[in-house]
């Protein structure tokens, strides 16, 4: 398939004109989506399997999201959280259900749910304790105080100084993180599948050694779940997989069906910490969110999609393996649930760019790592014909 840059002129003339390029974009103008297909202004059709970075786990535009936020826009679009709203408390009943029982702060994006977790962990401690252990490569958000969370140098150039308090330390290593916790430590945060870093899986004990230390060290324990959760890993979040219960959870990306939303959740006990005036998100919550929130988990039970990922990711799993050992270029084949990253001996921005040549919307992070994460509504022939075209541009490519 090609694709005709001529088609999208005028529009990118305007971006340079107008809008900030702080953004990487294709030659291609997306004007509809359905399911895990979009389309572009010259009407030709993709097959999206990194929809909305992770953001459109239902796929695009899903009904059940999609009626709720139109019954809602016609009701009530926004009030502050002065004021009760019977979405926003559901919705977090709902979460709380499928979690660990705890309480929930709404906001609008991972970033945010992370800066809350951040403050909430060292509002929770005393006050000479304020160090977090997080790991080298991870990624955390991009605001100050998640950037500086995040372990990844090639963030921070140019932002410093940075915010005070991170010590990073090898994802997988326990006795690494052992090393840099001191009396002025108060929380390790950690994503339980590293996403941004390359579907980056925990070493066998290393999420259960991180629990038993903070209990002993009367620390707290940050899961960020910003991409793991809300079912993408085959159950409703990645702790799940591990038996490892967290303080703090957060979350966001799939959690309103590609509507904005994130929230941290807390255990009860430690929520009062977060007390009014020291947090807040004038939008966190709001009805429009609320509404696509509670449709996402919904649509998921009511359409038993947990295990649907069950069923897609072995089918990945057996795809992709098979064409490993048939493909020298692909050193490792990293996946849990819809959480799939190939390591690949190649160019992997070369593998993403003939991927959209060929109609088909991929991902590369860390420059070497294809990475998907497919909606759990794709179909068996979409898996299919996703697995068909990759496989044939990494033996071009390579």
């Amino acid at each position: 398939m090609s694709i005709e840059p001529s088609k999208t002129d005028a529009i990118r003339d305007q971006f340079e004109r107008f809008v900030v390029p702080n953004y990487g974009r294709f030659p291609v103008e997306l004007v509809r989506g359905e399911g895990s297909h979009v389309w572009d202004s010259a009407n030709r059709r993709y097959l999206d399997l990194f929809p909305g970075w992770g953001c459109n786990l239902l796929g695009h535009c899903p009904s059940p999201v999609v009626a709720a936020v139109k019954a809602q826009v016609d009701e009530l679009i926004h009030v502050p959280n002065t004021w009760y709203t019977a979405s926003q408390g559901r919705w977090a009943e709902l979460l709380s259900e499928r979690s660990f029982g705890g309480q929930a702060f709404f906001c609008n994006s991972g970033t945010e749910a992370n800066e809350a977790a951040i403050k909430l962990v060292r509002l929770h401690t005393p006050r000479e304790r304020f160090k977090i252990i997080t790991f080298t490569g991870g990624f955390h958000g991009r605001t100050l105080g998640a950037t500086a969370a995040t372990g990844q140098v090639k963030y921070h150039e140019g932002i410093g100084p940075l915010m005070a308090g991170f010590r990073y330390a090898p994802f997988g290593d326990l006795e690494a993180v052992r090393k840099l916790v001191d009396d002025e430590t108060c929380a390790i945060m950690v994503e339980p599948v590293q996403g941004e870093g390359g579907i980056n899986l925990p070493p066998s004990g290393f999420l259960e050694g991180l629990r038993e230390m903070c209990d002993a060290q009367e620390m707290l324990l940050v899961f960020d779940e910003v991409q793991t959760g809300c079912g993408r890993t085959g159950e409703w979040f990645a702790y799940q997989h591990f038996g490892v219960v967290p303080d703090v959870m957060t979350l966001a990306k799939s959690l309103c069906g590609g509507i904005a939303g994130g929230a941290l959740l807390t255990k009860p006990e430690i929520a009062p910490s977060l007390r009014p005036g020291m947090h807040a998100a004038t939008f966190g919550g709001n009805p429009i969110a609320a509404a696509a929130g509670i449709a996402t988990l919904e649509m998921i039970e009511d359409q038993r999609l947990l295990e649907r990922v069950g069923v897609l990711s072995d089918y990945f799993r057996s795809r992709f393996q098979e064409l490993a050992a048939a493909c020298s270029s692909i050193s490792e084949v990293r996946i849990l649930g819809l959480m799939i990253g190939l390591q690949v001996d190649a160019d992997g921005a070369a593998v993403v760019q003939r991927c959209l040549e060929e109609g088909l919307l991929v991902n590369c992070t860390q420059e070497r790592v294809i990475r998907l994460l497919p909606a759990m509504t794709l179909s068996d022939s979409e898996a299919e014909e996703g697995c068909n075209i990759l496989a044939q541009v990494i033996r071009e490519v390579s």
